[in-house]
């Protein structure tokens, strides 16, 4: 999107005026390019986040964040930017935007609610999912494709948490790290081997209490969470945003959130003080271990190399104990 012209779709998407209206390079985006958008409505200054990307998947990749941050954004609105629209430029129907909320990260405007980030994410992961169209109970999954990093998440309903865990993660993942990388047959085996057996032991509907479906950001390491301001309102909040969501069992974001670390022993007694681990207690760590082996696998998917290593040593340990 050169200079500072706006492409037509997204004006006509925000309704505003291309002469009162700029965009300008902002920030980086690991597979998009990101602006800042400027315009002036009822004589206010008023700002937007943009992402342009014209690789195969873009598409469907700003559709499913589009979705993800409202979900997010319906039941904890000072938790994320709120994602306005999402579509084909009309300069090029090759390229696809999405168009957020502007955050002033690191700003520290004062008037935020207060509200920690554990409180936020407690509210989250408590929040009963809305029952889907065609349904007459929650369900896990969510209405469209999301990604996490490069890798589409087939998100199709399901009424069991572990079916939906086994077959729309692990298995799926497996799959496409061997589309990618090449045939491993001790990988596979060991995924197989955790999805069959492992998931239903540790996670079966009728072994974990309490499990019910609540929205999860999907992707929520450190580098997904900061503090800014959302939309020029109010002050500084606790934030996440590049969210690949899923109405799944709260636990499942802890795995990523593990894995990378960056959230600190305050974060993590609050948290535990406002939504308690589920019952058995004692295998919480092996649960979330098993829900962290998704995104090494996700990361070896995408990236090869060493996060092979990161998944066979939780599957290993897993398999051992419960297989």
């Amino acid at each position: 999107m050169a200079g500072s012209k706006v492409d037509a779709a997204i004006l006509e998407a925000l309704g505003l005026d291309a002469g009162s209206t700029t965009i300008t390079s902002h920030g980086s985006s690991g597979f998009a390019s990101s602006f800042k958008l400027s315009s002036t409505v009822d004589g206010k200054e008023k700002n937007y986040f943009v992402k342009t990307g014209n690789t195969p998947d873009s598409e469907l990749m700003f559709k499913g964040e589009h979705e993800s941050l409202n979900a997010i954004y319906s039941v904890v609105p000072n938790l994320c930017p709120k994602s306005h629209a999402n579509g084909a430029c009309q300069s090029d129907p090759k390229r696809f935007f999405l168009v957020t909320d502007f955050l002033e990260l690191g700003s520290s405007h004062p008037g935020g609610s207060g509200q920690s980030f554990a409180q936020k994410l407690a509210k989250l992961h408590t929040t009963p999912a809305p029952v889907p169209a065609g349904f007459d109970k929650p369900m896990y999954g969510f209405p469209v494709t999301t990604f996490c990093g490069a890798s589409p998440q087939d998100n199709s309903w399901k009424a069991s948490w572990a079916d939906f865990y086994a077959n729309n993660r692990l298995r799926a993942i497996i799959r496409q790290g061997i589309e990618a990388n090449g045939a491993d047959p001790d990988l596979a085996a060991a995924v197989e081997k955790t999805a069959a057996v492992v998931v239903p032991r540790l996670i079966g509907d009728d072994h974990v209490k309490g499990v019910y479906p609540v929205i999860v950001h999907g992707d929520l390491w450190s580098g997904n969470h900061g503090r800014g301001r959302i939309a020029g309102k109010g002050g500084v909040e606790e934030v996440v945003f590049d969210a690949s969501a899923v109405y799944g069992h709260s636990e499942y974001e802890l795995g990523i959130m593990r894995m990378f670390g960056g959230f600190g022993s305050s974060f993590w007694k609050e948290y535990e003080s406002l939504v308690p681990k589920a019952e058995p207690k004692e295998e919480w760590d092996d649960r979330v271990a098993l829900y962290e082996l998704y995104h090494h696998l996700n990361h070896w998917a995408i990236f090869g190399g060493g996060y092979r290593s990161g998944a066979m040593s939780i599957m290993r340990k897993l398999n051992t104990k419960y297989g």
